[in-house]
């Protein structure tokens, strides 16, 4: 059907996973359109699309992954993606791998970290290219109508936890175009109208209106004739490219005949099929033919409200199920009844369609919790999630049928597809219809529930058909495997890879085999079959697009994403619980380990005890007021900001997160004043200013490193100065004490030092919980040791006796030239 190739630019290299696709990766200008010997097509014109380019994240979760949404136009035979990467930030940021997602009609489901997804989810394989810094290009032909989704993303976040301002910072910025080319002149096909065509060395493009109800389409080339002789060299090719499957259907006619045809089961309803032919013969070899096309047209049974309350006196509620018992009318309705002496299909139940929230929407059958299913004719739900928004969701669809109603010789085989429904229970059981490859389910009484989820399902209208099966009928027998022709109806499934219980949507399925056993007359048939033939079973349906699945759970949050006006929903997991919802506990941390990590991160605060005892002993009272509102904050900050069960918050997050980052910045400031001894007023002032200061740059960027250190360097600055003013006043190193170089500045220079490099270097997601233990007890301990001794003179606890007898002390505060110990 096509072929995929890679251009790698110098730099680029392309991986695809998908099944056979009409696609070409291009390092040139695409050819004209056109045709051969550089004549150009005047039917064909370009269009290109560009939106503002985004900045790419290292790989988290789903909202670390740039996303861009396309309208491609109708009638487009090529389209392509033109891809540029640009970097900044110097030559020292390196290289990196970029992974690129197509998809059409909803975004990519994507996995690079390789966690596993919730039960019963069905995922295809994502399309992607990757890239390294240079551009590249990726070309598709005949691609479907629609919105198209491009998602890129950076390699996964190596987890260290970088402090803004200390490295250099590396932008890569991406920025997909998209130019289409279009037909302008596209011939209409009408069924059972042969359309005479000549080919020379431009193709043919042609179109054909799909009403709903088509059961099938039959497309026929008729008298061909190619140099006035009998052959047919036509490629036709029918329908529209899709990524990440590609199911676009080829028809080569090459032999001498005159005619051949493509048969289409169940071709998508209510839209156009392009349909484009190409001479095979040459560039200068004249091929004449007809295109005829029919169609099958499906006669439906409608069940909407209003037929229900006609029908409501005969049916029946059973009390000890809770279930509608189908009244005689309704019993066989798709066998006996018929419309102009044509036996109906399908039941088509038009199901309500209730909007809840923001891609929140529940679907509801006509009697508001169950669908009638009978072996005759299969039972078809619409679910309309064509609005352009639903695509960001999670469709799940949930069927249960009671053991009462349903026999041990019978099972409901059930298929969920977009475009058109699977109609075809009778002949194969594949779910496969002419464009889509669908999701099948099954129900009995060994698997009396069936549950399929489906993240960010295409934006179409979903089927979900559903038919009685009974296996001793040669009806059902036919395309199933003999190996399981005489086993237990609920062994039967189709081949593929599974996903979940009753859930194989991994790979596109193969159709089961034939048995070769003859089929036998209804005479023939057992007492058992006879009975289900006249069966009819009623399954419960819960049918609902969600943004996140369970809400992603106790480990997860569900966060609303936007791209200009789509939005979108994906979990973000803490607690190292991972994966699509939040699921994956490969790496979640147990409850024991949570507790761990709130009890180091928050009593290792109790080590501010030491400066706060030393700084009332010393009489520095404002300075143990900072200290305790730092070690008060820091406590219940760190105590509400834990991804498990063991949080405590005491005031809100932001609250807390801004009087613990105020509070450390602050407690260093006034350390570093302090240890510069200066004048009273004049430190208070400082001290004051520097609160301000603080108050307003972490109001401005909470996580820059320069707006804590900037204040903090100018006051080292002042307490150097301080100190070498000092050194040429008294002629001497100051302080002018070994003792107290050696067992307090230095010790408390080094724990400060090492603390430092903890905070800026080696601290990582994982490390997280003991490496800002150990930060919190260096910071503390350093504080303690680099604080000033009291005054020579002054007593200990001086202020808080001079508080007990209620006088107030006078002191002259002047500049102290005394030798300091």
């Amino acid at each position: 059907m096509g072929r995929a190739g890679t251009w790698t630019g110098g730099a680029a290299r392309a991986a695809a996973v998908a099944g056979p696709l009409l696609l070409l990766l291009l390092a040139r200008p695409p050819p004209a359109a056109a045709g051969d010997g550089g004549h150009s097509d005047i039917r064909l014109v370009s269009e290109q699309f560009s939106q503002s380019p985004q900045k790419l994240s290292f790989y988290s979760w789903y909202g670390s992954a740039r996303l861009f949404r396309f309208q491609v136009p109708p009638d487009t035979v090529l389209l392509r993606w033109l891809l540029k990467v640009s970097q900044g930030g110097g030559p020292t940021c390196a290289n990196l791998e970029i992974t690129v997602y197509f998809r059409y009609g909803a975004p990519p489901v994507i996995n690079p970290l390789g966690t596993s997804f919730p039960a019963n989810t069905s995922v295809q394989p994502s399309f992607l290219i990757k890239m390294l810094q240079s551009n590249a290009s990726i070309n598709v032909s005949h691609p479907a109508p629609g919105d198209w989704f491009v998602a890129a993303h950076l390699p996964p976040s190596s987890q260290k936890i970088e402090v803004k301002g200390f490295i250099p910072t590396c932008a890569y910025i991406f920025q997909p175009d998209m130019l289409v080319v279009r037909v302008v002149e596209v011939s209409i096909l009408e069924p059972n109208t042969p359309f005479p065509q000549t080919l020379l060395s431009h193709p043919s493009y042609l179109k054909i209106f799909i009403p709903e109800f088509t059961q099938e389409l039959r497309l026929e080339l008729q008298g061909c004739v190619s140099n006035g002789s009998r052959g047919c060299p036509v490629r036709l090719t029918v329908g529209s490219a899709t990524l990440p499957s590609n199911f676009q259907k080829v028809l080569t006619c090459s032999g001498p005949t005159q005619a051949c045809h493509l048969l289409l089961p169940s071709p998508p309803w209510d839209r156009w099929l392009q349909v484009t032919a190409k001479s095979l013969a040459g560039p200068h070899v004249l091929v004449a033919f007809s295109t005829v096309a029919s169609l099958t047209a499906c006669r439906p049974l409608i069940i909407n409200f209003q037929h229900l309350l006609q029908n409501s006196p005969n049916q029946s509620c059973n009390a000890s199920t809770g279930l509608l018992t189908p009244g005689p009318s309704s019993r066989g309705m798709g066998r006996s009844s018929r419309v102009g002496g044509s036996p109906f299909c399908l039941l088509s139940y038009q199901a309500m369609r209730e909007d809840v929230d923001v891609m929140s929407v529940h679907f509801r059958p006509p009697d508001r919790a169950s669908v009638l299913v009978q072996s005759g004719v299969p039972a078809v739900v619409r679910l309309q999630l064509s609005t352009g928004m639903d695509s960001g969701g999670s469709l799940t669809i949930a069927l249960w049928a009671n053991e009462s109603v349903i026999s041990n010789n019978t099972w409901v085989k059930v298929c969920v597809n977009a475009a058109s429904p699977f109609l075809s229970f009778n002949a194969a059981l594949n779910c496969t219809t002419a464009f889509f490859q669908g999701y099948p389910l099954s129900l009995s009484t060994v698997s009396r529930k069936a549950h399929l989820i489906i993240p960010y399902p295409e934006t179409d209208s979903w089927y979900l058909s559903l038919q009685l099966v009974c296996p001793q009928s040669p009806e059902a027998m036919i395309g199933l495997p003999a190996s399981e022709s005489e086993s237990d109806p609920a062994s039967y499934k189709p081949q593929g890879r599974r996903a979940g219980p009753h859930c194989w949507a991994q790979e596109p399925l193969e159709p089961w085999r034939r048995l070769a056993s003859r089929p036998r007359s209804p005479a023939s048939w057992p007492p058992s079959s006879r009975g289900c033939e006249e069966a009819s079973v009623l399954v419960e349906t819960t049918l609902s697009l969600v943004p996140c699945l369970n809400d992603c759970g106790p480990y997860g949050q569900c966060l609303l994403l936007r791209r200009h006006g789509y939005l979108y929903a994906g979990c973000s997991c803490k607690a190292g619980w991972r994966g699509w919802s939040c699921t994956d506990n490969s790496t979640a941390q147990t409850l024991a380990q949570q507790r761990a990590a709130v009890l180091l991160l928050t009593l290792s605060n109790l080590v501010f005890l030491a400066p706060i005892a030393l700084s009332v002993h010393r009489c520095l009272l404002v300075e143990a007021s900072v200290y305790a509102y730092t070690m008060f904050f820091s406590t219940f900050y760190h105590a509400c900001d834990q991804p498990g069960e063991a949080v405590l918050c005491i005031l809100s997050y932001d609250t807390l997160q801004y009087c613990d980052f105020l509070g450390s910045g602050v407690a260093i400031w006034a350390t570093i004043l302090c240890m510069a001894r200066l004048k009273a007023a004049l430190k208070y002032v400082l001290l004051l200013l520097g609160t301000l200061v603080f108050a307003m740059t972490l109001q401005l960027d909470r996580r820059g490193a320069w707006n804590m250190m900037g204040p903090c360097l100018f006051a080292f600055m002042v307490m150097v100065t301080m100190w070498v003013y000092r050194c040429g006043h008294q002629r001497r190193c100051y302080p002018p004490s070994w003792q107290r170089w050696a067992f307090y500045l230095l010790p408390g220079i080094s724990m400060a030092t090492m603390a430092i490099a903890i905070y800026t270097s080696m601290m990582t997601s994982d490390n997280y919980y003991y490496t800002h233990s150990i930060w919190h007890m260096l910071l503390a301990g350093s504080t303690a040791f680099l604080l000033p001794p009291r005054d020579k003179h002054a007593e200990p606890w001086a202020c808080s006796q001079g508080l007990a007898c209620h006088y107030q002390i006078c002191e002259s505060h002047r500049e102290e030239l005394y030798t300091v110990t």
